[in-house]
């Protein structure tokens, strides 16, 4: 059961990068998050939802164009933690990007994210 309420929270949270309307983005990670959530991303710590709505919109503004964030594997929860893997494409030959991303619970919502991306492409 508890693997459930994960799973929905993490794909309310992963649609709020896919809503057909930016207006949408702040509801979405209102069912998803606590208001005090910590974010642990690419550009460092932030702190609280709008943070979180900030950097989901500036994924949204992708220069690229407007792309697709789907989780691609099984949410696995270890007790309050939680871990998924997800992929992010842009139209045509845009950038690619897939990444790990591991959250904390509280109240059944998340209270912490951490974002662990890479390039799909590899190295070398």
């Amino acid at each position: 059961m508890q693997e459930e309420i994960a799973q929905s929270a993490v794909d309310t949270f992963i649609s709020a990068f896919n809503t057909s309307e930016d207006r949408y983005v702040t509801g979405l990670l209102a069912q998803a998050l606590t208001s005090d959530v910590i974010l642990w991303g690419p550009l460092g710590r932030s702190e609280g939802i709008e943070a979180v709505e900030r950097f989901v919109l500036d994924i949204r503004r992708h220069p690229a164009g407007a792309g697709t964030m789907v989780r691609s594997s099984e949410v696995d929860m270890p007790d309050e933690w939680a871990r998924y893997q997800w992929r992010f494409t842009t139209p045509g030959d845009g950038p690619r990007l897939t990444g790990t991303d591991v959250v904390h619970f509280r109240r059944d919502l998340i209270d912490q994210i951490i974002v662990f991306a890479g390039d799909v492409r590899g190295v070398g």
